[in-house]
């Protein structure tokens, strides 16, 4: 007799950054950049078809203007939960700016909070009094199989794009001037943002590791951070060691409130599975044959990472799902491991206009979580 199926012993989380979802004849940004009604229904049909393809059960979105509309669109998928924190700003009735983020769950969501700033941290790092996260960071807490009540966190950073912005329409200066005037406000504007792009992670981390440690909940945090983590300014998410720790306990406690990369976790994941397979396999009438150096060599080496963005021909990796140690295979504490992560990127790399033509500048992150044994 076989034993009966544990429910939910899968579970997908999703990030998708929809590029501008907003309903017509509303414009986004500027009063021409209105979709037809025929863009519209083809920007709807393909996330429909992603969905309804991939089967994710928890979706962090960025860019959405039209929180209706995306909210109808979802709950005919089968996602009977939806929550925002936030609204777009609009000015003369129909221009829309300022998107929001949003979470669809097929799971109850208990609560929804935005992130707040601690000012008092804030004002420690050099931050103003008036420092505020470029858009609202969502909190929702939600009631996940085998877990219980998860905190996830849907972001979408501030941008590359600078924070300063020149006018070179000045027709009594010269051509010279117009492009020292510009390169300066490039320099200054761009670390500007670098700078509060930064901040918010740093300040959203602190919360992140205050609320862990007043409700122990699992952590799960995806969005479009618009920036790779590995260069420095968003390492902070990341962070697992501690400079000058004397407590014995110290691992084991980095272990608890510290973040991994879901990429990083399914290829130790991966890795771990084919270490396991490959000795299996080379057992031959109860002895166990050596492994050679050039297979080690090839179980040491890492998949190449799908980017989820391209600008000026160079792609990057801007989205991303962290994970608490809940996700962790090689923790003895975790339900579930990380067994895959994929990225969508037909549409970027060979896209087919009919089909494709109104879908989003950003790769899908999808990664599955698989309960363990």
């Amino acid at each position: 007799m076989l034993p009966p199926k544990i429910s939910h012993s899968q579970l997908k989380i999703a990030t998708f950054n929809l590029f501008n979802y907003l309903e017509p004849p509303n414009a986004y940004y500027e009063f021409e950049r209105i979709y037809s009604l025929e863009q519209w229904q083809k920007k709807q049909h393909w996330i429909a078809n992603y969905l309804n393809e991939y089967q994710p059960d928890i979706i962090g979105f960025q860019e959405v203007f039209s929180i209706e509309s995306l909210k109808a669109l979802v709950e005919k998928q089968g996602y009977n939960h939806f929550a925002v924190v936030d609204e777009p700003h609009i000015e003369d009735d129909f221009i829309y700016s300022k998107p929001v983020v949003a979470i669809a769950s097929k799971f109850a969501i208990i609560q929804t909070n935005s992130v707040k700033v601690n000012n008092e941290l804030a004002s420690l790092i050099g931050l103003s009094d008036e420092f505020s996260f470029t858009r609202q960071l969502l909190r929702a807490t939600i009631d996940i199989p085998h877990l219980g009540h998860t905190d996830c966190y849907v972001v979408h950073f501030k941008s590359k794009r600078s924070m300063i912005e020149y006018d070179e329409q000045n027709a009594n200066q010269s051509a010279e001037k117009t492009i020292i005037e510009t390169l300066k406000a490039q320099v200054v504007g761009g670390w500007g943002s670098t700078v509060q792009r930064g901040s918010e992670a740093t300040l959203l981390m602190a919360e992140i590791i205050s609320r862990r440690e007043q409700t122990q909940y699992p952590i799960i945090l995806l969005g479009d951070f618009n920036h790779p983590l590995d260069d420095g300014v968003l390492n902070q998410l990341l962070t697992n060691t501690l400079r000058f720790a004397s407590t014995s306990d110290c691992d084991k406690y980095l272990a608890k409130y510290c973040l991994q990369d879901a990429w990083q976790l399914s290829q130790k994941v991966a890795l771990n599975n084919t270490t396991y397979a490959n000795k299996n396999h080379e057992k031959l009438d109860g002895n166990t044959l050596l492994v050679s150096n050039s297979r080690e060599a090839n179980q040491q080496k890492t998949a190449e990472r799908i980017p989820t963005h391209y600008f000026a021909g160079k792609g990057s990796v801007l989205d991303y799902i962290l994970l608490s140690c809940e996700f962790d295979a090689s923790n003895h504490n975790s339900l579930y491991q990380v067994s895959n992560h994929q990225t969508y990127d037909k549409h970027l790399i060979n896209p087919i206009f009919d089909y494709d033509g109104e879908s989003t500048d950003h790769g899908i992150v999808l990664v599955t979580l698989t309960l363990r044994s």
